[in-house]
């Protein structure tokens, strides 16, 4: 089967819709809301298991199976965008993660909520197809402004779900805050079945053929292997961080609730908002610059809360927070380098780089959750510390490694 050529049809894709400043904020919105259903759990988690009693361990499955959820929907729903109308896979997907929040709303137990977990992050990779809808959608000469929009929507989102999860969740439940999950979603469904228009496939591959050619495209580009270790490692980091980050508020000496934990959100929304200054510094100094900044300054602020122990709670408070902004700000910006790397690859098939870039980067969060979730019931905060500054150590490395194999 061959493919069809791409700068036609995307023509033909947008030949009939004039992509307004509506539907550009729309689909970011629609980014936004589908990858916040990721991380709604993460504060909630220090209250979660006592209410539908379960332990410490069986909760850090929550989260674990969500990212890994993500990770699979990434691998073998997001090439389909290629193949398929992406408004079609976009509202059915949208239709599935509203039922999928629902169930977990009503979960009467752990193990329900653990299959309602997975089929959320399965659903939830409709963010993943709404970005190169955005970008078929513009005009070339704004194709950047255009996603660059959407990508804020989606940073938002991550970052800001904590906030929204832990306010509802402290004062209406933790139930609540899925069904008011579900509701938004079942609004965008509405929302985007009128104003997004119908996509023409890009490429006649069939299923097996598209899913074979991300194969191939991770064995023959040595640049797209580097960008998504890395940025696994760094995710991996990010992962341990927040999904344990209620549970120990919840405890000693802080005894904060899931508002406090997801206020913590507000911190790494601040990192995010800098990171686009990223992209501008990658058009004129190059991406690999900002990968191998964004992962030390991730490092260094994962190990600054080592200090934590030696400091009062009001100052291992404001630590934790300083160290959020600069870790965000950090893993967002080599995010941004990533892609910016990986797309330069092959314009032909950057849905599909993409996917390889995101499976790696949230399979990262699902070891992230577990290691994380593990670590801190074995040795503590102290053990999630160790954790991500490892991770972070090691994108670094790795990014920097080219560079000395070339002076050696």
């Amino acid at each position: 089967m061959t493919s069809i050529p791409l700068a036609h049809a995307e023509a033909k894709a947008g030949q009939n819709q004039s992509l307004g400043q509506p539907l550009v904020l729309l689909l970011a919105a629609g980014a936004g809301l589908a990858v916040a259903s990721l991380y709604y759990s993460q504060p909630m988690l220090g209250v979660l298991g006592a209410s539908i009693q379960a332990d410490d361990r069986s909760v850090g499955w929550v989260p674990t199976l969500t990212q890994l959820g993500y990770a699979i929907g990434i691998l073998l729903l997001a090439p389909l965008g290629d193949r398929y109308d992406r408004r079609r896979i976009i509202l059915a997907k949208a239709g599935v993660l509203c039922a999928a929040l629902l169930l977990a709303g009503v979960a009467p137990s752990i193990g329900v909520l653990l299959a309602a977990s997975l089929a959320l992050g399965l659903s939830a990779t409709l963010a993943q197809d709404i970005v190169p809808a955005a970008a078929t959608l513009a005009p070339a000469e704004h194709r950047g402004k255009v996603v660059g929009t959407v990508m804020t929507g989606l940073l938002l989102g991550i970052l800001l779900s904590r906030v929204a999860s832990g306010f509802v969740a402290e004062n209406f439940g933790w139930r609540a805050v899925f069904v008011a999950a579900a509701a938004s979603i079942a609004l965008l469904m509405a929302a985007l079945w009128r104003g997004l228009p119908r996509f023409r496939p890009t490429t006649a591959l069939s299923y097996g053929a598209l899913l074979g050619s991300l194969v191939t495209l991770w064995g023959r580009h040595p640049a797209l292997r580097r960008a998504a270790i890395a940025q696994g490692l760094l995710s991996l980091g990010f992962s341990a961080f927040w999904s344990t980050l209620a549970v120990m508020l919840h405890g000693e000496p802080f005894h904060l609730g899931a508002a406090a934990a997801g206020a913590f959100g507000l911190a790494g929304a601040a990192g995010a908002l800098a990171a686009p200054v990223a992209g501008r510094i990658a058009d004129r100094r190059g991406p690999e610059l900002i990968t191998r900044l964004g992962a030390g300054l991730a490092a260094l602020s994962f190990a600054a809360m080592a200090l934590a122990p030696w400091m009062p709670a009001s100052g291992q408070l404001w630590l934790i927070v300083g160290s959020a902004i600069g870790f965000d700000l950090g893993i967002q910006a080599s995010l941004i380098a990533h892609q910016t790397i990986v797309y330069g690859i092959d314009p032909a098939a950057r849905s599909r780089l993409n996917a390889v870039l995101m499976v790696g980067m949230f399979i990262g969060m699902a070891a992230g959750a577990t290691l994380g979730s593990q670590a801190l019931a074995a040795w503590g905060w102290g053990g999630v510390v160790a954790v991500a500054t490892v991770a972070a150590l090691a994108a670094l490395l790795l990014r920097l490694w080219p560079g000395i194999a070339r002076s050696r």
